[in-house]
């Protein structure tokens, strides 16, 4: 079973958001120990989200809400109550919907926003390299990435390079007289600054510096023909910048109230500073809004200025998004019947191998007979295959497994469908093209 805790800038404030960003690979650590609940997780953080995708164990399916609730306070230190007040959850089939309307950016602070379909990819990714994705997971995630990029193709969501990075850039217009001129200093240099920078240069700014408390600042400005600052040059470069956009995943404020205040104080600073912060966790203090000659925009005052939606593309995207939820649900309940399936397929073909064989052994090598009875095969599977996935899809996989138990005494144990080898999905994809060709 599917479950999905999610907090974003729809259910909780940024405050919360970002506490729980902080703690993200504690949470994922906890959601990784608890194996006796959760066969598999995956942990989407971004700017205004963090959600859970859990994967939950036969055995814990009855308390996987409360259990997963407590996991998630113990590694972030939130109260309980603080988190059921600030978080929602999804069960099972509604799971596919939501991931797939989250990666198609239809749940973002901005509709259609480009980035969170590549935050989505990187979050499986990183679970995948700690070992804590199944092969439904797997099927969830790989299917939310099919469905972003129909609906990125197939609609008009998205087609205007929406994101939060250039909406703010927008609101930053009436404050920057020539972006061409403008004095511009990047605070960060991963995706997110990438993004960043694109969207300024799309808007002509041509004077951009930046900075990295990692040291990466030089390779990145290499990398897109900008200047870098040197680590221990941030003050001067805060000073003598009409424009600063942090967009850092430092798990620390990087722009406090004596730092900014002290660039200020500066023979060569700027008279009047804008700061934009797109950082989550927070890079820029609160408290940076009093220094004199100082403007910060940050998310909370972004959302306030976030734009309707088209409702046109955005229920076109909808609708694509539902198909998709509901081709997710069959196939996982077709997926029910699939050990049966193969059980049957290997059963009736051996005892086929084993009567040619027999007759080879006889001398009877007729290899247009053998063809003729492996297509005969074949289609007498078509009616019990095509069956099992019928009985599947109406949530009644179990009739069909102990049919096939009873009438040809497999005695099939109880096997997740999703754990099912390269090989048994070849006998599958086998059993479905002879199905087809019949």
């Amino acid at each position: 079973m599917l479950l999905c805790f999610t907090a974003s800038h729809r259910t909780a404030d940024f405050e919360l958001l970002e506490r729980l960003e902080r703690r993200a690979g504690d949470v994922d650590a906890a959601l990784r120990a608890r194996t006796d609940a959760f066969a598999g997780a995956v942990v989407l953080a971004t700017c205004n989200r963090f959600e859970t995708y859990l994967d939950v164990t036969d055995a814990a399916a009855s308390d996987a809400a409360p259990l997963a609730l407590a996991t998630l306070s113990d590694a972030t230190g939130v109260p309980t109550a603080e988190l059921e007040a600030s978080t929602a959850v999804v069960h099972d089939r509604l799971v596919a919907d939501h991931l797939f309307s989250v990666a198609s950016g239809l749940e973002s602070l901005v509709v259609g926003e480009g980035e969170i379909a590549g935050q989505v990819r990187r979050s499986l990714e990183k679970a995948r390299e700690q070992g804590s994705v199944t092969r439904e997971l797997e099927r969830l995630f790989q299917t939310a990435s099919r469905v972003s990029r129909e609906v990125k193709n197939g609609t008009k969501v998205g087609s205007a390079g929406r994101s939060i990075v250039r909406l703010a850039l927008e609101l930053a217009d009436s404050r920057i007289a020539d972006w061409a001129s403008a004095r511009i200093l990047l605070v960060g240099t991963g995706n997110y600054a990438a993004a960043s920078l694109k969207a300024l240069r799309d808007r002509g700014a041509q004077n951009v510096r930046v900075w990295s408390r990692t040291g990466r600042a030089e390779t990145f400005a290499v990398k897109h023909d900008i200047e870098a600052v040197d680590r221990d040059g941030l003050v001067e470069a805060v000073a003598t910048s009409d424009l600063v956009v942090t967009c850092s995943v430092a798990p620390t404020v990087l722009l406090d109230r004596t730092l900014v205040e002290e660039a200020s104080s500066r023979a060569d600073a700027v008279v009047h500073r804008l700061i934009v912060d797109l950082g989550l966790p927070r890079n820029v203090d609160r408290d940076v809004a009093w220094v004199s000659g100082t403007e910060v925009l940050d998310l909370e005052l972004i959302k306030l200025h976030a734009p309707l939606e088209d409702f046109t593309a955005t229920d076109r995207a909808r609708s694509i998004v539902s198909d998709a939820a509901s081709e997710f649900a069959t196939k996982g309940d077709e997926m029910a019947a699939e050990p049966a399936l193969v059980a049957l397929r290997t059963h009736v073909f051996g005892l086929l191998d084993a009567e040619i064989e027999r007759a080879r052994r006889h001398g009877d090598t007729d290899r247009r007979a053998e063809a003729a009875l492996r297509h005969l095969v074949g289609v007498l599977l078509h009616g019990p295959s095509s069956r099992a996935r019928e009985l599947a899809r109406d949530g009644d996989a179990d009739t069909f497994i102990a049919g096939v138990n009873a009438v040809f005494g497999l005695e099939l144990p109880d096997v997740d469908p999703h754990g099912l080898d390269s090989e048994a999905r070849l006998s599958l994809r086998i059993v479905a093209d002879e199905d087809k060709a019949s």
